[in-house]
């Protein structure tokens, strides 16, 4: 299967998924609203959740593929089947162990990861009692990426990408049935994450036994192959999953804030989630074992092409979804999430959000581009120095933007949490791509300065005419669902027309980046 092929397999997908998970969010801020209720959940979900962007799709992928390519090209899949074994039952295990730690201490865990919540016995003992449920969540879904994972390398992409869609429906269930049963409603959303974990597992389960590299998991620490990806996985941590490591901070400091504040945040991380999940991580999905075999193969040549062939349709996809994110930002909040409970008020507070991450979503999705150039080598070391850096540099900002926003009685200090992570997005990327650059990996192909002002006049020209026909913040909010959605279909579909025929007048042509040259 061609890398564009792919890359389109793993987007649709990754699109129905995402598509799902925004009719999740549109239920849970309609039932739920923005307050303490819907924080203490955000916060008991997004500690699991964190955990599973570092071993499920962050450092554990990518120390995990480069090492299974390895082996599948060298030793073919009796190996492969091996080293799946002993790596499914000793991260087991491990897991298995942790999750009854942090059970168990879910409220110490709740007092460091959001502090001032302490202080409120409701919230707090609210969120310990959700954590508790949500957690094991960890378990299930990182053999889940394992799987995956096997699963990529053998070429079947669409597994893979579709599993998280059953993690929305889950929610969407126990929100519209299990929640008018509960004494606390929203706790029904903890369960059901717990239930998404063991249905993503077991759906892949089939599709693993038919490659035939299916095995009874066992206990493997000594096992060479797993001593590799645990050398190569616990640098990559902090190199690969940077971005989540500041969300989490972020969370930190937004305990402090007021009432709704996570809830602000997450809503505008998820609008950014769309498009990085739709393009960034289906990008980075399908290179790193491409990446991989190149570099078992010793083919440098290709290796530096491949990255940038992906680089160019970072740029092409990447920046006129950031500039629509941000002048869209009322209309799409608006017409996804202004019904219930969720105010006017709230929709203006998370726009403020929005328009700092849209900032950053060319960041985002060049460090995930970026760092399987690392990781396909086996060099986790360098991306967890930038790591380190990159998260100092998101700390100082947060102190600087957040505390000096209230300082000056800014409305919307929150904001300064998402600008900060968008400039500490843009510290990492710039550091990955020096770093390929310094060590002779990724040599710049001839046309960037052409493709640069094709780009450029593009964005430019769709964001005048969207500004244009976008109307004021009153006329959407009096509007009736049904007028939103279409005017806002409208105005994505104009954006996207304009855009892409101005590409194409100034001479851009799809075909020239149909694949990546190899010659």
């Amino acid at each position: 299967m061609g890398l564009l092929r792919s890359t389109f397999t793993v987007s649709s997908m990754t699109m129905l998924s995402r598509v799902m998970g925004l009719i999740r969010d549109m239920v849970f801020t309609r039932l739920f609203g923005a307050g303490i209720a819907t924080d203490a959940f955000l916060v008991a979900f997004k500690i699991p959740n964190f955990l599973r962007r570092l071993f499920g799709e962050g450092a554990f992928s990518q120390a995990f593929v480069p090492v299974l390519n390895e082996v599948k090209t060298k030793e073919g899949k009796e190996a492969v089947a091996n080293l799946s074994s002993n790596v499914v039952g000793t991260m087991a295990w491990a897991l298995f162990l942790l999750t009854v730690i942090v059970v168990i201490a879910a409220p110490l865990v709740v007092m460091v990861i959001a502090p001032k919540y302490y202080s409120d016995p409701a919230r707090f003992y609210l969120t310990s009692a959700m954590l508790m449920v949500t957690f094991p969540y960890i378990l299930f879904i990182s053999l889940t990426a394992l799987a995956g994972g096997i699963l990529n390398t053998y070429g079947t992409y669409w597994v893979p990408a579709f599993t998280p869609v059953f993690l929305n429906l889950s929610l969407i269930g126990s929100a519209y049935w299990l929640s008018p049963h509960m004494q606390i409603p929203v706790v029904a959303m903890a369960w059901g994450v717990f239930v998404a974990g063991v249905i993503q597992l077991a759906f892949q389960i089939p599709f693993l036994a038919r490659l035939g590299v299916l095995r009874w998991p066992k206990w493997g620490w000594k096992n060479p192959g797993v001593q590799k990806v645990w050398r190569l996985m616990l640098p990559g941590i902090f190199g690969s999953s940077v971005m989540q490591i500041n969300l989490m901070f972020d969370v930190i400091i937004a305990s402090f804030l007021v009432a709704g504040s996570i809830t602000w945040l997450y809503v505008a991380d998820r609008m950014v989630e769309l498009p990085l999940g739709v393009f960034g991580v289906a990008l980075a999905t399908v290179i790193l074992p491409n990446l991989s075999q190149k570099h078992a193969e010793g083919d440098p040549h290709n290796f530096s092409r491949m990255i940038d062939w992906a680089l160019r349709w970072v740029l092409i996809i990447g920046l006129p979804a950031a500039v629509g994110l941000a002048v869209l930002a009322i209309p799409i909040l608006s017409t996804l999430f202004l019904y219930g409970d969720f105010s006017a008020f709230d929709v203006k507070m998370a726009s403020y959000s929005l328009y700092a991450y849209s900032f950053g979503l060319l960041g985002f999705i060049l460090v995930k581009v970026l760092a399987p150039g690392y990781f396909a080598r086996q060099d986790t070391r360098t991306p967890v120095r930038i790591g380190i850096m990159a998260m100092v540099v998101n700390m100082v900002f947060n102190v600087i933007f957040v505390f000096g926003m209230i300082k000056l009685g800014i409305v919307g200090a929150h904001a300064g949490l998402a600008l900060a992570t968008t400039v500490s997005s843009f510290f990492n990327a710039t550091l990955l791509y020096r770093g390929l650059r310094k060590d002779g990996v990724y040599k710049l192909q001839p046309g960037w300065l052409k493709l640069l002002f094709q780009t450029g006049l593009a964005v430019f020209i769709m964001g005048l005419v969207l500004f244009y026909f976008t109307g004021d913040t009153a006329e959407w909010q009096g509007a009736s669902a049904g007028q939103r959605a279409l005017h806002l279909a409208g105005l994505i579909g104009l954006g996207g027309a304009v855009y892409f025929i101005t590409l194409w007048l100034s001479g851009w042509r799809f075909a020239s980046l149909r694949r990546p040259a190899t010659h």
